[in-house]
């Protein structure tokens, strides 16, 4: 009753406030209540609505066909030979003359990167077919000056997109500093250097900020502009115009910095559970829960993409079934969608720890990760 007074007094007042107005600045007043709720209306739309979510996305990939990136593709046409010399046959002369000129050759066309593309439609996935939720301005107004990340309302979403690109950007930076280019004298590839610096763009900004102050480019048009030179790379690769160094060592430093990055959300998921024991209540792990379920998904595709450019050395190794093995793992861990997630204490009756369970399925991944990156180094 108390809370109920508190809420309806002063918008009883503001009524009252309106009702005393002129024509003119009801009209304006009603414009812009009107706007804000049809904002609200899309904010909430966009955040409880997850376009295009599916854990098995990776299944559209023709992974099986695959060849190593920059090598040319199996079956291409190849020049025709020139056919047999008729110039004795009566009339025709003129038609042996064309005939024996050689067939044009046709165009070279090497193998794409299953990495780069599937790290282009991630990043499609977060701000073409859903919104980018992190600098839509609600989101960074909060709720009454709070950030939605102490809420229990609306930021699953976001944490769960700033997970996927959190292993995005890893992903970028290995294609530049050693995917994309042969040794470390080579020359960096020029779209996938401008993508890296596209993905390392704030994840929060909108078209006006104050620090520093002043008009900016939102997020969503520099994830954009670095899905465009994703996909350039991919496109020169298929001419045979760019380099994918598809070596064990390249391989290794890749699954060495995904386990890494694995390691350091299975620490924050351990700090939250370990400290804060509230169950249903405690309005920081759904956060914490859903940037991690986004690594994981983010990095189920980049493996599956990762298995399928360096399937040469993989076979070499004999890592195929232990490559399964994790992939399997990682799907596994994808099952976990609780409704409301909670955080009690691991032994808790009724309030169990989704944050325990998921930091158990990222340190299965990351010591599979572990056994792959001692084997190639073998």
């Amino acid at each position: 009753m108390a809370l109920a007074r508190l809420i309806a007094v002063p918008l009883g007042a503001l009524w009252r406030l309106y009702l005393e107005l002129g024509l003119i600045w009801k009209g304006v007043i009603g414009v812009l209540v009107v706007g804000l709720a049809a904002l609200y209306v899309y904010f909430i739309w966009q955040t409880q609505v997850w376009t295009n979510f599916n854990p098995d996305y990776p299944a559209k990939y023709a992974y099986e066909k695959a060849q190593t990136p920059g090598e040319p593709v199996g079956g291409a046409a190849q020049p025709q030979p020139a056919p047999e010399d008729t110039t004795a046959l009566p009339g025709a002369v003129n038609g042996n003359a064309q005939a024996q000129q050689p067939a044009p050759a046709a165009a070279k066309t090497c193998a794409r990167s299953a990495i780069a593309e599937v790290t282009a439609d991630l990043t499609d996935f977060n701000v073409n077919q859903n919104a980018w939720i992190s600098s839509m301005i609600l989101y960074k107004a909060g709720f009454f000056g709070l950030s939605w990340d102490r809420t229990p309302f609306f930021d699953n979403k976001a944490s769960f997109q700033r997970g996927i690109n959190a292993a995005v950007r890893r992903t970028a930076i290995e294609l530049v500093d050693s995917l994309g280019r042969l040794r470390g004298t080579s020359q960096i590839d020029s779209d996938l250097q401008k993508a890296r610096g596209n993905l390392q763009f704030a994840e929060d900004s909108w078209y006006f900020g104050l620090s520093p102050f002043g008009p900016k480019t939102p997020t969503p048009s520099y994830y954009r502009a670095a899905i465009r030179d994703l996909r350039a790379f991919n496109k020169r690769l298929e001419d045979c115009q760019a380099v994918f160094d598809a070596r064990a060592d390249n391989l290794i430093q890749y699954v060495d910095r995904i386990a890494n990055d694995l390691g350091s959300t299975s620490a924050i998921l351990k700090d939250r559970a370990e400290n804060f024991h509230a169950g249903w209540f405690d309005t920081r792990a759904d956060d914490r829960f859903w940037f991690a379920y986004g690594q994981l998904y983010a990095y189920y595709g980049l493996l599956r993409a990762a298995h399928s450019d360096f399937r040469g050395v993989l076979a070499e190794k004999h890592l195929d079934g232990l490559w399964d093995t994790m992939e399997q793992q990682l799907r596994a861990a994808l099952n976990m969608q609780p409704w409301i997630v909670s955080n009690g204490s691991e032994d808790a009756l009724f309030t169990p720890s989704h944050l325990t369970t998921m930091g158990f399925h990222i340190l299965r991944v990351r010591s599979n990760l572990v056994d792959i990156r001692q084997v190639l180094e073998r």
